[in-house]
Formats: C-alpha cells, structure tokens, sequence
C-alpha cells in the first residue's frame, strides 16, 4: 500500500489503513483558477497564496506518510516488546485518573466532601443512630448465638441418641434375639 493512502485518524482500529475512497484530495488549481479572486488582492498576490496553499498541502501529505511511518514503528516496537493494547489503555487509564486526582476540581470536591463527612459524623442524630444500630446488631448477634447453640445441643442430642441406639443394637442385638428380650435391661 502506498504512504498517500495512510489513516491519520489516531482512534481507528485501521490504523495506516485507508480505503480507495478516502484519500486526499488536493485543491484542483485549474478549478481554483476560475473562481473569483477576493478584491483586494492582485493577480500576482493570487498567484503567491495558491503557491504557498499547495505548498502547505505537500507538507501536510508527508506529515501524514511520516506520522502513519512512525505509527507502524511504534506498533512493531511494541509487539517486539510484548506489550499490547490492553497494557497501552491500562496506562493511559491510570494516567488519567492520577491526573483528575491533581485537578484542582477533584481536590476541591474532595475537600468538600471531607468537611461534610466531619460535620455529619460529628453530628447528635448520626451518633444517636450509629449506637442504635450498633445495640441492634450486638443483640441480634446474641440471639443469633443462643439459637446457633441451641440447634446445635439439638443435633448432638439427635446424633448420641441414633449412636447410642446402634451401639446397643449391636451389642445386645444377638443376645436379646439368643436368650429373649426379658431377660436384658431396658434403656
């Protein structure tokens, strides 16, 4: 592909890749030619502004093939370096908020929101309400605690009784079937 066709367009993910409908298009001198000068000028100040117009143009065409060159270095320093587009948006990010961090208005909302958070904390109703909050929680705590270790009690009677009953099955299940079940103790 050649240099004229390159994308100057930083975001696109086509960068240095240009469709054949989208290049530029110089200023048709022959058209400009005919178009009327503005009054004021003579012909010979006409003629010296087309010339730096096309000059201005020309460079503008080699600044791009020069950015879209240096764009695809980049690209190929990066892959050789193993870092990816992902890495590259991580740091910009990060850049970023560290910059909105140094903002004056970041720091002044901060600030702000500093003062207010000191005037509620120090406020009667939020510590009214903090400590109410705060007894609640503990006696749900205990409640939830007494019921925890009543459930519990329940299951490791539940569980000694199934242990107990297997254990006594086990060990006088073959006598009481030998010599009767009259003759063994009840439980």
């Amino acid at each position: 592909m050649d240099s004229a066709g390159q994308d100057i367009n930083l975001n696109s993910p086509n960068k240095g890749l240009l469709s054949d409908s989208m290049t530029d298009v110089p200023v048709d001198t022959a058209v400009a030619a005919q178009t009327p000068a503005v009054e004021g000028l003579t012909e010979a100040e006409e003629e010296e502004l087309r010339a730096e117009l096309a000059k201005v143009e020309e460079e503008i065409v080699t600044l791009r093939q020069v950015l879209a060159a240096k764009e695809r270095h980049c690209g190929e320093l990066k892959r050789k370096l193993g870092l990816s587009a992902l890495e590259g948006l991580k740091q910009n990010l990060s850049r970023s908020w560290r910059d909105v961090q140094v903002s004056t208005a970041y720091m002044k909302t901060s600030e702000k929101l500093g003062e207010w958070n000191e005037k509620v904390t120090q406020s009667d109703l939020y510590k009214k309400t903090q400590e109410t909050f705060s007894q609640a929680g503990q006696k749900t705590s205990a409640a939830l605690s007494t019921v925890g270790s009543a459930i519990s009690r329940k299951l490791g009677d539940m569980r000694w009784d199934a242990i107990a009953a297997a254990l006594w099955d086990t060990c006088f299940g073959h006598l009481s079937r030998a010599v009767g079940p009259s003759v063994l103790p009840l439980v």
